[in-house]
C-alpha cells in the first residue's frame, strides 16, 4: 500500500471540496490522532495488526485529501511511548508494520517526490530497535529536499518526553565550558519551544481525533494552545471524506473566535523574542548546533 492513495473522487465531493476551499481559510497544518484501529478490529473480528494496517491503508488517503486540498504540513501520532506498555506481541507487530511501510516509502520514494512530500519522524527514536531507527533516518534524509507537504509522524513519542529533550539540550549546552555556551539569561519559553521536535513546524492549527476519546493523551500539549479541537466518533479506519471535510468546517467556523488570541500570542513571542537573547550570536549558533547535531545522528543512524 502505497503512502499516498490515488483516491477517486466522486462529481459531489469535487464540489464540497472546491466549496469548502472558496468558502473560507484553509488550515496550514493539520494533526491528526489515529485512534480507533484497535476497536475497529474488535468489530471486525480481525488481528489487533490488521486493525493497525487498515489503518496506515486509511492515513494514504488522508494524506491525499490533505495534498489535494492545499494543506502544507499533517502530524500524526503514530506510536506514544505509553505503547511500549502493551503487550509484546502487540508492540513487535506495530514494528513490523512500521518496517514494512518504511520500507516501502523508500521504494517508492520518486513517488514521494513528485508530491514534494517530506517524512520527518518526530520522538525519541533511540528507543527503537536498531533496524527501525536505520529505516526511519534513512527515510527522513532521503525525502530532506522535498518541500510541498511536510509529513510529521510522532512515533516513540509523547509531549513530556519532548520537553525533557529540549531541557536536556538546553542544559548540556549551558554546563559546558565553551564560551559561547548558553547563559541563564538565554533560557526561556522562546528557546524551549525552539527545541522542541517541531521546531521547524508552526502549531498545528486543527487537531482531529477520531474513535469519540475527547482527550489529548500527551500530544504536542505544548503547540497546541490556540488549536482549534475536533472530535469524531468515527473509528479512524472507517474515516471518510465527509468525516474530514467536517473537520475542516469546523476549523473555518471556529478559527474567528481564535484568531485574536493567536494574534495576542505571537505578540508575546515576539516580545518575549525582543526582551530576551534569543536572538544572540550565542543562542543562534546553539541553534545551529543542534540542527546539525541531529541532523549527525540521523546520518549515522542510517548507516549502521
Amino acid at each position: 500500500m502505497s503512502w499516498v492513495s490515488d483516491y477517486q473522487y466522486t462529481c459531489l465531493q469535487k464540489i464540497a471540496f472546491h466549496a469548502l476551499q472558496l468558502s473560507g481559510l484553509i488550515p496550514h497544518h493539520i494533526a491528526f490522532v489515529m485512534d480507533g484501529n484497535r476497536r475497529f478490529a474488535r468489530s471486525k473480528h480481525i488481528d489487533k495488526i490488521e486493525g493497525h494496517s487498515r489503518g496506515f491503508s486509511k492515513l494514504a488517503d488522508v494524506l491525499r485529501w490533505c495534498l489535494d486540498m492545499g494543506i502544507r504540513e499533517v502530524t500524526t501520532f503514530a506510536f506514544s511511548i505509553e505503547n511500549f506498555k502493551r503487550s509484546n506481541e502487540e508492540v513487535e507487530g506495530l514494528f513490523n508494520l512500521a518496517r514494512e511501510k518504511f520500507s516501502k516509502l523508500l521504494e517508492e520514494s520518486n513517488r514521494l517526490d513528485e508530491h514534494g512530500i517530506r517524512i520527518r519522524v518526530i520522538g525519541n527514536i533511540e528507543l527503537l530497535p536498531a533496524d527501525l531507527q536505520r529505516l526511519i533516518a534513512t527515510a527522513m534524509l532521503r525525502t530532506e529536499r522535498n518541500d510541498k507537504l511536510f509529513l510529521n509522524v510522532a512515533f516513540a513519542y509523547t509531549s513530556r518526553d519532548e520537553i525533557t529533550q529540549a531541557l536536556e539540550s538546553v542544559l548540556k549546552d549551558h554546563n559546558d565550558d565553551d564560551d559561547d555556551a548558553l547563559q541563564p539569561t538565554d533560557i526561556n519559553e522562546r528557546l524551549l519551544e525552539a527545541c522542541l521536535y517541531t521546531r521547524h513546524s508552526p502549531p498545528p492549527d486543527l487537531v482531529f481525533r477520531t474513535s469519540g476519546e475527547t482527550r489529548l493523551s500527551d500530544f504536542m500539549m505544548w503547540q497546541i494552545k490556540s488549536s482549534v479541537l475536533y472530535f469524531t466518533n468515527v473509528l479512524w479506519p472507517q474515516i471518510t471524506i465527509w468525516n474530514f471535510m467536517a473537520g475542516i468546517v469546523a476549523y473555518q467556523r471556529d478559527r474567528c473566535r481564535i484568531e485574536d488570541y493567536k494574534r495576542e500570542e505571537r505578540l508575546h513571542s515576539a516580545q518575549l523574542a525582543k526582551s530576551s537573547d534569543f536572538y544572540s550570536l550565542r543562542v543562534q549558533k546553539f541553534l545551529h548546533k543542534m540542527d546539525a547535531n541531529r541532523r549527525k545522528l540521523l546520518i549515522a543512524l542510517a548507516s549502521n
